[in-house]
């Protein structure tokens, strides 16, 4: 279980194991470990292995879904202050990072950025494309979207959604800059 608090397991044994009464040295012998192992787990010095768990699950008369269902109410919350946002300039295109929401196995993870475009100036390219997905919303200014063999002129207040794997090019055709909000998935890591 990565990035599971090494404490999470054993506070939850040992509020249930003390609120029925059950002595360490019971829970052990129930669950056929040692009485310093389950300790151990309940001070978050070891995680216990899945055997162990699922013993002394049994043994507290414990829901497995009770035991994780604060797990799932504490995942982390990704916030980058406008102060911090790490900023990348390339050739006329400036890019704001503004947060990534990220997946373990990377299938889910989504990158979200400000794209700011000079006028004339592109990024992408309409040769190759990229694994994944992209969704961009126009703020402010017009530009013109070539995806594979087709052109769409996108402006403020309209919205594109596209598989990346295409060969894509966006470029500013405005007078003024070109703002966007720009979400790909999985990130691309600026």
């Amino acid at each position: 279980m990565k990035g599971l608090d090494s404490g999470f397991l054993g506070d939850k044994i040992r509020e249930v194991r003390e609120r029925k009464g059950v002595t360490l040295r019971t829970l052990a012998e129930q669950a056929g470990v040692s009485e310093s192992l389950v300790s151990q787990i309940e001070r978050g010095k070891v995680s216990p292995s899945l055997d162990t768990l699922l013993a002394l699950v049994s043994s507290l008369d414990l829901d497995l879904d009770w035991l994780f269902r604060d797990l799932k109410r504490t995942k982390a919350v990704s916030l980058v202050r406008k102060s911090e946002r790490k900023i990348t300039r390339l050739s006329g295109v400036e890019y704001q990072h503004l947060s990534v929401m990220k997946d373990d196995s990377e299938e889910h993870a989504v990158e979200a950025y400000y794209l700011t475009l000079e006028p004339g100036s592109e990024t992408g390219d309409p040769n190759y494309g990229h694994s994944g997905r992209e969704l961009g919303v126009v703020l402010e200014g017009r530009a013109s979207l070539v995806y594979g063999t087709s052109e769409y002129i996108i402006e403020a207040g309209d919205s594109v959604s596209f598989s990346s794997d295409i060969p894509h090019k966006l470029r500013n055709t405005g007078a003024g800059r070109l703002i966007a909000l720009w979400m790909t998935s999985p990130p691309k890591r600026r």
